[in-house]
């Protein structure tokens, strides 16, 4: 069965490919890219995938180099007649600009999707989108994976006391709930109003964080200005301990130093996108997701359900 199968790995998500490939019990495929000195790349898939079901993995964090490698390449197994491709995304960017929040900006998320449609990719699989709705944004199947399916399991074991759970801002609290729910704990939200993208002009805690032990989870942590600012208020509204869980370490700017300093004592991330080697300190753990996408993908090739992957959206 698997050899009715080829995984492909963009150069951004090459780990990440091969990790997938690992506990599939297969080789990563071979791929070329061939740079020009003009900036122009081509892709280059250096054996056959004729028949074949082709996973291509690349997530699409900046530059945007990386989702244009992903449509060459699902372009190329394409036009080498490739029985059904599957973008492998842990990390969809552009979600963040999934509708018109002001007069005449474009529909990001919506656009990619139109891209990746064209392209010829037959599904997608990804994980934590920043909007859920961008799931009907495509006219291919979508499997949308919840970063939860790790943090959850990951949390108990930890066994914290007095724990509560955050959300970082009102956008999160559904998020927030779930998890709190299934942990059984409270839930504290953090109430915040920006001028301008990246920058946060107030904050409130709505929620008693007093002798509590907090975990604040989102999708993804950016400039990491939210979180650390979060962070510092529950500790001076008397919380214990911070942490925070989040999906996507897309870690822009000076992010790195930011939680360095900051109050949290923990930052709980998956590998949908590779830290900064130079940066990373003790207080990021990573968790991996490459097992999970291989559960999802094996169960896909044989036809079988994947719920049992979904613990909370």
């Amino acid at each position: 069965m698997n050899d009715m199968i080829k995984i492909l790995a963009g150069s951004a998500s090459q780990y990440f490919g091969n990790d997938i490939a690992r506990e599939l019990g297969v080789e990563l495929g071979n791929v070329i890219i061939q740079r020009f000195s003009d900036g122009e790349f081509q892709p280059s898939i250096e054996e056959t995938v004729r028949g074949k079901d082709v996973i291509i993995v690349q997530s699409t964090f900046p530059p945007s180099d990386n989702l244009f490698e992903l449509l060459l390449l699902i372009d190329a197994a394409k036009r080498a007649s490739a029985k059904r491709i599957v973008a492998v995304m842990p990390y969809f960017g552009y979600a963040r600009q999934d509708r018109k929040d002001k007069p005449r900006v474009a529909i990001g998320a919506k656009l990619v999707a139109n891209l990746l449609t064209a392209a010829g990719v037959s599904r997608v699989i990804t994980m934590d989108l920043h909007a859920e709705q961008i799931q009907g944004f495509f006219e291919v199947p979508v499997d949308h994976l919840y970063g939860s399916t790790l943090f959850i399991p990951h949390l108990q074991k930890m066994k914290i006391p007095d724990l509560i759970i955050a959300a970082p801002d009102t956008g999160g609290t559904k998020r927030a709930n779930a998890y709190a729910k299934i942990l059984g704990c409270d839930l504290a939200i953090c109430y915040k109003q920006r001028r301008v993208a990246n920058q946060i002009e107030s904050m409130t805690v709505i929620g008693d964080v007093a002798g509590k032990n907090v975990v604040l989870v989102d999708d993804m942590i950016d400039t990491a200005g939210t979180l650390c600012k979060a962070a510092e208020m529950m500790m001076e509204s008397g919380a214990l301990s911070i942490r925070a869980v989040c999906t996507h370490p897309v870690l822009s700017g000076g992010a790195y130093e930011k939680i360095a300093v900051s109050q949290l004592s923990e930052l709980i991330v998956t590998d949908s996108i590779p830290l900064n080697e130079h940066k990373v300190h003790d207080k990021i753990t990573v968790l991996s997701a490459s097992k999970l996408f291989a559960d999802v993908l094996q169960n896909m090739i044989e036809n079988k359900s994947i719920s049992s992957h979904f613990i909370v959206s």
